[in-house]
């Protein structure tokens, strides 16, 4: 198989919880373990930070990468899911894992005939260990994919963990309540394996601190009043991540990582350029100014809301779609009344119908109309703006990517 080809069948013979949802997930880690085991376990062979979280947690990744990569280590990076490039979840320095690793990881997986029938993340994560470690990477940042307990990228033993801020996302897997999701996302911390605690309500904090006390990990704990570097990620929500990625710093200095401080400050200072990401309260047009954010639950929907209210424009439009598993009801609830509303479905079977998606805008006072793509509800967007505007496109990663 081309390229092409080889991306088609990750996509459409394996199942993919970003577009089909429950159907993908698995509640064990046996098919990983098996993929693993199978690829001569990749996992063992380079030292990595694993990073959990409902918010953040990308951010944090990215900056942590930028971070190692700038002071001299050669640096991996699992995240997900992607926006563009499916290459985009797997880099070494900033750099998407070539096309020709990815037809070659395929080809070997297909000719062992394993008796799995592994989801896509489960061979992507795999694909990214094997990677990472036949390269070498003196270490790699590794973004959890859904809570942390059972996601396929807790088979690793890091030199960090992290968990960063905790709200309702996924409910249908995590558990309904804060305390049942926070444990969720603990399941990641190892015994005696230090463990950054992000800002997090005191429910959430608990439970963290009570899963590291219980595995004796080195707890260092995240507070508003903590350590903070600066960043070129946008966004006053970025605050708190850099609070946490400045406590990540601290923690693996004290493991015994060469982390200088100016370069330290330069990589923070560099994300964007050194690792590629996209999508964090995001400029891509101007007058109207045309911003875009991957928030896409409560707590990420509540920080984007709060950074509009900081904004200066004459009128406010939103492009907004929608996943059909999200409680759509209490994030409409957080967004502007005052905005002028273009309901659409972003490209995926997950997509929710923009007429539902309307109808429940309407009951909250959430007015606007309904368009048949993401494409044309933005094109109508900034045909209908003046170039005092803010045009905002959000709610689902899916119409992130369909924008960019």
């Amino acid at each position: 198989m081309d390229y092409r080809e080889t991306v088609d069948y990750l996509f459409s013979q394996l199942p993919m919880f970003q577009r089909v949802g429950a159907a993908a997930y698995k509640e064990d880690l046996s098919n990983t373990i098996a993929l693993c085991e199978a690829f001569d376990h990749p996992e063992r062979r380079f030292k990595c930070i694993h990073i959990a979280g409902t918010n953040g947690k990308g951010s944090v990744a990215h900056t942590l990468a930028a971070i190692f990569q700038s002071c001299g280590y050669r640096t991996g990076l699992f995240t997900s899911p992607h926006l563009k490039d499916y290459r985009e979840r797997i880099r070494i320095n900033g750099e998407m894992i070539p096309e020709d690793e990815v037809i070659k990881f395929v080809a070997a997986f297909q000719a062992k005939n394993l008796d799995l029938q592994p989801s896509f993340f489960e061979l992507t994560c795999v694909m990214g260990f094997d990677y990472f470690a036949h390269k070498e990477v003196d270490i790699a940042i590794l973004e959890v994919g859904m809570g942390g307990r059972l996601d396929s990228t807790n088979v690793v033993i890091p030199e960090l963990s992290i968990i960063t801020h905790i709200g309702r996302d996924h409910q249908q897997f995590l558990g309904d309540t804060l305390e049942l999701i926070a444990a969720e996302k603990g399941g990641i911390i190892k015994a005696k394996v230090p463990v950054v605690i992000g800002e997090n309500t005191f429910a959430a904090r608990n439970v963290l601190e009570n899963i590291a006390d219980e595995r004796d990990s080195k707890r260092y704990d995240v507070f508003a009043s903590s350590p903070i570097l600066e960043t070129d990620l946008n966004g006053s929500y970025q605050r708190e991540n850099m609070r946490t990625v400045a406590m990540a710093v601290k923690a693996m200095k004290e493991a015994g990582w060469e982390l200088e401080e100016a370069k330290v400050r330069s990589g923070a200072q560099n994300v964007v350029e050194l690792t590629g990401l996209r999508g964090r309260w995001e400029s891509i047009g101007e007058m109207p100014t045309v911003i875009t954010d991957v928030g896409h639950n409560e707590s990420g929907v509540q920080q984007v809301v709060d950074f509009l209210r900081k904004q200066t424009y004459v009128r406010l439009h939103m492009v907004w779609g929608m996943v059909g598993d999200k409680d759509a009801k209490s994030i409409l609830s957080l967004l502007p009344k005052s905005a002028t509303y273009y309901w659409c479905r972003p490209d995926v079977p997950r997509g929710k119908d923009a007429e539902e998606l309307a109808a429940q805008g309407n009951k909250q006072a959430l007015l606007g109309k309904v368009y048949p793509s993401v494409k044309i509800a933005l094109e109508t967007a900034i045909a209908e703006s003046q170039l005092n505007d803010l045009i905002f496109v959000g709610g689902s990663v899916f119409v992130v990517a369909e924008v960019l």
